[in-house]
């Protein structure tokens, strides 16, 4: 069983510079497994195709991380894609076989950003925090019954130093460690 599973939604994770690197760390932590869901379902509707596998894939893991950049203010197509796909099958379709059985299960998110923490500020060239953009996923998350844990968010992602990232990694990796040692009492 895997105890960590990370979806990874990069449009084009060759070209990412940040969340390869993140995803680089996190996949060296034991028992994290790392997927990248642009390679798994390139068109997104595959995952129409493929509920019932990814619903799998989920009822497998004891906390959940979904990793993103930030793109327009918002997740990724694949992300609302996948929201759509299997959310819907989990809790919509099959809750008692599927959705009931991740409720209580810890979710985090690590988001990617382009520009400073100070952009993301109420009143803030980007208008307001990345918390306040992430709210329709904690919406879902308090909706569905997951444990909401504080985000990861790493800002100036795409104009870091190739050694700023790689720091960057190793602190989201030191972060996922922390996230895992205290919500080990919180999945079933």
């Amino acid at each position: 069983m895997t105890k960590t599973l990370i979806l990874l939604f990069h449009p084009d994770l060759s070209r990412s510079k940040a969340n390869a690197a993140m995803a680089r760390a996190a996949a060296a932590l034991p028992d994290v497994e790392v997927v990248d869901m642009t390679a798994t379902a390139p068109n997104g509707l595959d995952l129409f195709r493929d509920g019932e596998a990814e619903a799998a894939r989920l009822l497998s893991a004891r906390r959940i991380v979904l990793q993103f950049p930030v793109q327009w203010y918002s997740t990724p197509p694949l992300l609302k894609a996948w929201q759509d796909a299997v959310l819907t099958r989990m809790f919509y379709l099959s809750y008692e076989t599927e959705g009931r059985r991740v409720e209580g299960m810890p979710l985090m998110i690590a988001a990617t950003a382009g520009n400073t923490p100070d952009a993301y500020r109420h009143g803030g060239r980007n208008l307001m925090p990345v918390a306040d953009l992430l709210a329709p996923l904690r919406a879902t998350a308090h909706r569905r019954g997951l444990v909401w844990a504080d985000p990861f968010v790493l800002y100036r992602a795409d104009k870091l130093s190739p050694a700023e990232t790689e720091t960057a990694a190793q602190e989201y990796a030191a972060h996922l460690a922390r996230w895992i040692a205290t919500s080990q009492g919180q999945a079933a």
